[in-house]
Order: structure tokens, then C-alpha cells, then sequence
């Protein structure tokens, strides 16, 4: 149907949907843009204080004297606490080896050899909220708050997932699991596979008692689906648990099947609640393969395989992934939020804390 076979109030609607459209669009620009200038403005003020070496002058009593300043002197003055502009000072001294173009606000800048060149116009696009929580976590390591800039960036996180990857040391982790990626799989696949393990993998989400087993551990990740992904990384598409292939004239139940969509392939995770041993490898291999044979498409790359197992000796994983072509990493699993299996022996009686609020009063 075109636009003249609508009725008058059919178009009106549509028109009314156009325009409200617009409108957020242009609500979204003009929020980044004040944001924006904000962090600029923000960089130039911590900027000040450490190049003019205020804190030395005025002591430490400095930052309560500009705060008071400041909101004597200007309209509307939000975000002049002391506490705010000692995380001025911080984000200046944080980015400032960036190099002159950064304090120009112009232009990219040359970062350190770990790093690629970085656009400032991104740095200033954060939101400083994000920016504090980097701050916080990153103790002035530019490389590691760098690499947190680039996430937010890339997965457009929201302040909520930017501090669960902090407090879970994602930096730490990403790309550490023990693979053979980069000798069974073509460029730059290998790279790519690579990136998107962890070792550590932080299941501590999860609720188990002490003496929990594999089913248990495996059905407390699907429970919590949505948290399970977040920690996987970004791409996973989750397809099946005991996922069942037909392989010859046996049936074979995959752990756990996903779809990566960035690397555009197949991911068969398998979860073992004991120490890695070589024969696990062979296990998932097959399970790999079959999947090569049975479900990828010829636009499909290579399936991978992921061993995440209780704990594992580095070497022996090593050797045993040098004996296979088949794609595999292997990483550990940590779970610290274990819950007593005898939780009410654990936990005192209403008589036991009435009795110790009586001998407290006693007492005074």
C-alpha cells in the first residue's frame, strides 16, 4: 500500500511516528554532544589543577576551598564536590601520557606499544560515570583503563555491566585461556577465537552448596542464562544444553551448544566439575567434529571448542592441546559463593539470638 492509498488518519499516525522518531535521534545527539563537552571541560579543569600545582599552594584543604569557589561563582554549579573534582585531577593524570594532542581535544594520539591508535573524540564520549568507575578500578594503569574505554565503546555497555566486568578483573582474564587456536585455525580467526576466552571463567552468580555436581553446575548456569552469556563475552547465541547429535548410529549430547556471531561459528562448551584430564580433550574433539559434519554450513567457519573444567595443570593442557588439530581452549571455572549444604545448622535459632540479646543487656 503507498503512502496515497492511506487514509488521512492512517498518515497522520505515520507521520506522527516519523516525527517522534526524529526527535529522539536528535534528543540521542544532543545528549552525547552535552556529554561530550562536559568531559572535555572536565579534562581541562583536572588539567589546571595539576599543571598549576594548586594542591601545593593551598594545601590540603585545597579542594574543599575550589569546591566552595566554584558554587559561589557560577549558575546551576552541579558537579563541583571535592570528591568530583579529585576525579578531574585523576582523569587528567590517568590519559595525560596519551600525549600534547590529547590536551588539544583534536586529532588521534600515539598510545603506548600495547595499543593501537585511539581516537580522542572517543575518550571524551564515555560517560563520566563510566569514567569514575575506571578510575576506581584501574589504580592508574593506562593500558588496563584503555582497554575498558574500548569496551564500552565497542558493546555500547551501560554503567551496570562496565562495573561486573570490573569486579570480576575481566582485563585479567580475557584471552588467558590455554588454547591451539592459533595453530589449528587460519588468520585471523585464530586471533579472534582467542580473544573471546577467559581463564578464569567467573561463574560466581551462581548459588551451589558445597558437595555440588556436574548436572547441578551445568543446570545453575541455564538457570542464569542471561548472566551465563554476559560472562561468555559478547556474541553468543545460545542454542542448546545436552544438545543431542546423531552421530552414526549412537546419539551424542552436547554440554552446551552457542552460535558466535561475530566469529560466525559454532561453540561447543563442555563443563567438568573435576581437574582437566587428556581424555577430555578427545571427548570434545569428537563433539567438534560432529558438529563440522552435521550442523555447520558452508558459510560457517570452523567450529571451536571450549573445556571449562574445576582446575587443570597448564602444562599437561599445553601438550595435550599441541597432539590436537581440532580447535579447543581449555580454561578453569571460579566459583566462590558456595553455600553451606547444612544451612540451617549454620544459622543461629530465634532462641540462640534472643538468649545473646538478653546476656548483651546483662552485660552493659
Amino acid at each position: 500500500m503507498s503512502e496515497h492509498d492511506l487514509s488521512p488518519q492512517q498518515d497522520y499516525q505515520n507521520w506522527l511516528l516519523s516525527v517522534k522518531s526524529k526527535y529522539q535521534r536528535q534528543q540521542i545527539k544532543a545528549a552525547t554532544s552535552v556529554n561530550r563537552a562536559m568531559i572535555e571541560f572536565y579534562w581541562s579543569l583536572g588539567r589546571d589543577i595539576v599543571e598549576r600545582n594548586w594542591e601545593n599552594i593551598y594545601g590540603s584543604s585545597f579542594f574543599k576551598k575550589l569546591s566552595n569557589d566554584l558554587k559561589d561563582r557560577l549558575d546551576n554549579p552541579k558537579g563541583f564536590s571535592e570528591n568530583n573534582l579529585r576525579y578531574m585531577r585523576a582523569f587528567y593524570r590517568l590519559y595525560s601520557p596519551l600525549g600534547q594532542k590529547l590536551q588539544q581535544l583534536v586529532g588521534d594520539f600515539p598510545l603506548s606499544e600495547k595499543q593501537d591508535d585511539f581516537s580522542v573524540s572517543a575518550l571524551f564520549s564515555i560517560p563520566w560515570g563510566h569514567h569514575v568507575q575506571i578510575i576506581n578500578k584501574c589504580n592508574g594503569n593506562l593500558d588496563k583503563a584503555l582497554f575498558y574505554i574500548r569496551k564500552c565503546l565497542e558493546y555500547n555497555w551501560s554503567r551496570a555491566v562496565l562495573m561486573n566486568f570490573l569486579d570480576t578483573d575481566l582485563y585479567e582474564r580475557e584471552g588467558k585461556a590455554i588454547t591451539n587456536f592459533q595453530a589449528s585455525l587460519p588468520m585471523p580467526q585464530g586471533d579472534l577465537a582467542q580473544e573471546i576466552t577467559r581463564d578464569p571463567y567467573n561463574f560466581n552468580f551462581l548459588k551451589l552448596e558445597n558437595d555440588y555436581h556436574e548436572k547441578e553446575l551445568k543446570d545453575a548456569l541455564i538457570a542464569n542464562i542471561t548472566k551465563f552469556l554476559l560472562e561468555l563475552g559478547n556474541g553468543f547465541a545460545y542454542l542448546g544444553k545436552e544438545y543431542r547429535l546423531n552421530v552414526g548410529e549412537t546419539e551424542q549430547f552436547l554440554d552446551l551448544l552457542f552460535y558466535n556471531i561475530n566469529l560466525r561459528c559454532y561453540v561447543v562448551v563442555e563443563v567438568k566439575t573435576a581437574d582437566f584430564t587428556p581424555a577430555d580433550l578427545g571427548q570434545l574433539g569428537t563433539y567438534v567434529v560432529s558438529v563440522n559434519h552435521i550442523l555447520k554450513k558452508p558459510d560457517d567457519n570452523p567450529t571451536l571448542g571450549i573445556l571449562i573444567c574445576k582446575s587443570k595443570d597448564n602444562i599437561l593442557a599445553k601438550y595435550a592441546l599441541e597432539s590436537s588439530n581440532v580447535p579447543i581452549g581449555v580454561s578453569e571455572y571460579e566459583l566462590s559463593k558456595l553455600y553451606p549444604v547444612d544451612l540451617k545448622s549454620s544459622l543461629p535459632t530465634i532462641e540462640e539470638i534472643e538468649r545473646g540479646l538478653e546476656d548483651s543487656a546483662e552485660g552493659k
